[in-house]
């Protein structure tokens, strides 16, 4: 027996709302946007042309998509038409996929994520769900939507460059030897600038045109023969200074691209050549990507930006400059791992921002070890005299302060060594495990002060059993959220270029790990 069943039967329509569950999704979604300011809005209102679809609902259905973990213009288009969810949202509305792809990259919708993200967070706070006590900060890469293989190095820019200048220099030398063209004004003598290589084009055009010219008033044919030869020498130079100017101006825009990086990408100028840990060519190839910087606490994203660096220890204060400015206030402890440990890093949140750092640095865990500790020619077991400032060796040999060293990064941040010198390393049986230094010179060691002091705060607060579990709490907080976004979302690779649609893209995957988690908490 089966249940009455009938296509031609009519059937009144009833309201969308009731389909859904008590605690769907679509409700939390719903709630967040509504949450948002209508003044966040004003940017999208314009006072000519067809009226626009309302940003909220655009939000509400684009967040929907990516929490369904549909990332395309065109499937989200076909989900309004399939989707009780997203019918509901829309309320009837079916914009199509170029008007949703438009929407999620435009610049204003960056304030609209900002806001989602900042009403989020006012809710957790007051659901008690995350008590601001800390934020845990990661980072991961994500591939860019670019060809693998179409990448341009700096080194390389570099190296051409120079080449380029020393060729153009040693032909526009001929070209005065020859005296095929007259010396023109240069402002530096080293290179020539784009504004002189086409003035030596003009200045050769000059001389071809002279040739052309003298051809056409000669009638002996020999006269002409011989006037066409000596055209070639200048025609010739003239295509290779066109040559030089093109180059020149490439390699000054490939610069200008380039930035602080060493590679960018031909198809997504913004993305920088980085390893993966995805690695589904099994080569350790370098892919275009960007590294993406988060902030949680309870396993939500409560903060994000994108950086085009492929190394941690340069975002880390940029990072939190963006998270003061268009985020939320600081609290008290900031927790990472050792890819953000430097001494820089330590000296802005302690000293600038006045917060605790529980960061661990590169040799946190192996100093910990036993080998490590008993090793007799390992500096930080030597002992140390603070009234006459020495270091003694394994072999009783005093270590006496020589000078101070200052190091500048290219970051411009100066670091400051004390340098000491053995008294005498001849004849020390030691020697070859102690110092790599030739005969004839002695043990010498450089002591950063300020960064053994940050180093023994951090062991201090690591060891203390509130901060030390806080610091426990940060691989099954801020890991999950990138395994939620990569394993769960599936959100493994961008679908836009530039670095501000990729900031989009990645607020709304971000919100909908969120909403998906939260969701799943009051199930």
């Amino acid at each position: 027996m089966f249940q009455y069943y009938n296509m031609n039967q009519v059937v009144l329509p009833l309201d969308l709302e009731i389909k859904l569950k008590e605690n769907d999704i679509a409700f939390h979604i719903h709630h967040l946007i509504e949450q948002i300011p209508d003044e966040a809005f004003e940017a999208f209102l314009r006072d000519t042309g067809r009226p626009s679809y309302h940003p909220r609902m655009m939000m509400k259905i684009i967040l929907c998509a990516y929490s369904q973990s549909v990332f395309s213009g065109r499937k989200i288009e076909a989900l309004l038409q399939d989707s009780v969810r997203m019918m509901w949202l829309a309320q009837g509305y079916e914009p199509s996929y170029r008007t949703i792809n438009r929407f999620r990259v435009h610049p204003e919708v960056q304030e609209l994520l900002r806001q989602c993200f900042v009403q989020f967070r006012c809710q957790l706070v007051k659901e008690k769900l995350i008590d601001d006590e800390a934020i845990f900060i990661d980072g991961t890469k994500i591939e860019a939507n670019a060809n693998k293989f179409t990448f341009v190095w700096r080194k390389a820019v570099e190296k051409y460059s120079a080449a380029l200048v020393e060729k153009s220099n040693q032909m526009y030398d001929e070209l005065l030897e020859k005296e095929i063209i007259p010396e023109i004004e240069r402002e530096n003598l080293v290179e020539l600038s784009i504004q002189e290589l086409a003035e030596v084009v003009e200045k050769l055009d000059e001389k071809v045109e002279e040739y052309d010219k003298k051809i056409e008033a000669s009638e002996d044919v020999n006269e002409r023969k011989q006037l066409r030869s000596e055209r070639k020498v200048p025609k010739q130079y003239r295509k290779q200074f066109q040559d030089f100017v093109e180059r020149k101006q490439k390699y000054q825009n490939d610069m200008k691209i380039f930035g602080e990086r060493n590679s960018y990408s031909k198809i997504d100028h913004d993305a920088t050549f980085m390893r993966m840990k995805d690695d589904y060519m099994k080569n350790g190839q370098l892919k275009p990507g960007y590294n993406v910087q988060i902030a949680t606490e309870g396993q939500f994203a409560l903060a994000y930006d994108v950086f085009p660096n492929p190394t941690d220890t340069r975002t880390f204060i940029p990072f939190l400059d963006h998270i003061e400015k268009h985020f939320f206030k600081l609290p008290n402890y900031i927790v990472a791992d050792a890819g953000y440990g430097s001494e820089q890093n330590y000296k802005d949140v302690l000293e600038n921002r006045k917060r605790t750092p529980l960061i661990t640095y590169n040799t946190f865990r192996k100093e910990k070890k036993k080998k490590e500790k008993q090793n007799p020619f390992n500096v930080i077991n030597w002992e140390y005299n603070a009234e006459d400032d020495t270091f003694t060796c394994p072999n009783g040999q005093k270590l006496t302060f020589r000078y101070w060293s200052h190091r500048t990064d290219r970051n411009g941040f100066t670091r400051e060594f004390k340098v000491y010198e053995c008294e005498d390393c001849s004849g020390c049986p030691f020697r070859s495990q102690c110092t790599k230094a030739k005969e004839g010179h002695h043990r010498r060691i450089q002591y950063n002060q300020k960064w053994e002091e940050h180093k023994e705060f951090i062991r201090q607060k690591l060891s203390e059993k509130e901060t030390g579990e806080i610091y426990g709490k940060r691989k099954i907080d801020v890991e999950p959220v990138f395994g939620f976004l990569k394993a769960n979302l599936r959100f493994t690779r961008l679908s836009v270029r530039g670095k501000e649609k990729v900031k989009n893209e990645l607020g709304f995957a971000f919100m909908a790990v969120n909403l998906r988690k939260i969701t799943t908490m009051k199930s």
